[in-house]
């Protein structure tokens, strides 16, 4: 795979580094939810209401949709070891700024800025990974910085919140802000440098868009997380609509989150050798969850089970669709990357009315269902893409080549 950036082979794998990176998306995850649980708090220091509160979160997927893919083009030159590290303590210094912030307006600047880094870094860190590992280890690679995603959802998230509910909320993000300043020092001692071939191709998303397979994987991949969101932002009502004890919303919520995990570590052990079988089954298995979610009215056990699947299959889509997209882009996958990260949040937020239009429209026992479909878009989409989006592993091809003729008689 041809990129931007170039380092030599590591001799070991660098365990210490991807532990750094995982970290980093750990905090990048933490940083995007940390309002969502503390809008009550926020929004009586700063005098608004928590509808308009909302509106931190709102700004921040905003800024990520506008400005990823011009920001990435414009820093593309710079190296990617200083970028990381800057974007840490663009998060540390985001996150400050909330904390202390006397105003509604001075936060969601604040908050804005937190966006921009967000988006830069997801342009920027899987194309790195790629880069410092071996080749074949590249879905490992992933799969372990992916892990900080789901420890942001599961871990960081929530305790934020009791942090906000201890200290106060501005004691949360104050310690998010210390949390990244210490991160950074970390990143500039941890994180290997790699640097630009003269004569690599500068990133261009026109040229990225035309490469064999790259829109195939930047539609099938927020059609999931379309699917997801549509389904996650209205679990409380499905909890209740499937007459389910209240208890069952935040044990569902730790269930999705144990089992992301789970799928992250089965990626890993099945990206570099069988990516498109794994990401075939994983997908049909998302969409079963979903469909027989209407049915575990009354039954706890039958509705979580349902869960992890769904939860441990969207760990696991992650990792195989970031494969994707990085071999897709080739010698642009850098700006193939950051097209994802677009997309991606465009999933978040139509995923979002999505799941609104099918609550109103048939009620919380249809919203699983209504969230199937597109998770059955994305399966077709990659059934179709076996050439260039989603080509088989080394692993899967075996069975493809043909024998020598009478090599069934040849005797050891």
């Amino acid at each position: 795979m041809s990129s931007a950036i170039s380092a030599p082979e590591p001799a070991r794998f660098p365990y210490a580094a991807m532990a750094v990176l995982a970290t980093i998306a750990f905090t990048a995850i933490t940083t995007e939810l940390l309002p969502s649980g503390l809008l009550p708090q926020i929004s009586d220091a700063l005098g608004v209401s928590e509808a308009v509160a909302g509106y931190l979160a709102a700004a921040y997927a905003a800024v990520i949709v506008v400005t990823v893919v011009p920001a990435a083009r414009l820093l593309a030159r710079i190296p990617r070891h200083g970028l990381l590290v800057g974007l840490v303590l663009t998060f540390a210094a985001s996150n400050a700024w909330v904390g202390l912030a006397p105003d509604f307006t001075t936060a969601m600047i604040a908050r804005m800025v937190g966006g921009l880094a967000h988006g830069l870094l997801w342009t920027t860190m899987a194309p790195y990974v790629a880069r410092v590992v071996p080749a074949a280890k590249v879905g490992k690679a992933l799969a372990i910085v992916f892990s900080g995603n789901s420890l942001g959802l599961a871990v960081g998230a929530p305790a934020g919140t009791a942090l906000g509910a201890l200290l106060g909320w501005r004691a949360a993000f104050l310690a998010m802000a210390g949390f990244g300043v210490l991160l950074a020092v970390l990143a500039f001692l941890l994180l290997p440098g790699v640097h630009r071939i003269a004569d690599a191709a500068r990133p261009s998303l026109r040229l990225a868009i035309a490469q064999p397979g790259v829109k195939s994987v930047a539609l099938a991949w927020p059609l999931l997380v379309l699917a997801h969101f549509a389904l996650f932002t209205y679990i409380a009502p499905y909890i209740h609509g499937a007459q389910l004890p209240d208890y069952a919303i935040s044990l569902s919520l730790t269930v999705l989150g144990a089992s992301g995990l789970v799928g992250i570590w089965i990626a890993g052990l099945t990206v570099d050798s069988r990516p498109r079988r794994s990401l075939l089954m994983t997908t049909a298995a998302i969409a079963a969850s979903m469909l027989l979610l209407p049915f575990a009215v009354g039954n706890l056990v039958f509705a979580l089970v349902l869960m992890a699947v769904w939860g441990a299959g969207l760990g696991a889509i992650g990792i195989y669709n970031q494969s994707a997209i990085l071999r897709a882009g080739g010698h642009y996958s850098e700006a193939a990357n950051g097209l994802t990260v677009l997309t991606i949040q465009l999933g978040i937020t139509l995923g979002a009315l999505y799941g609104s239009a099918a609550l109103v429209a048939g009620g919380p026992l249809l919203v699983p269902a209504a969230a199937a479909l597109p998770v059955l878009g994305a399966l077709a989409i990659a059934l179709a893409g076996k050439k260039h989006a989603y080509p088989p592993g080394p692993r899967e091809q075996v069975w493809l080549e043909p024998r020598p003729v009478g090599s069934e008689n040849v005797k050891a």
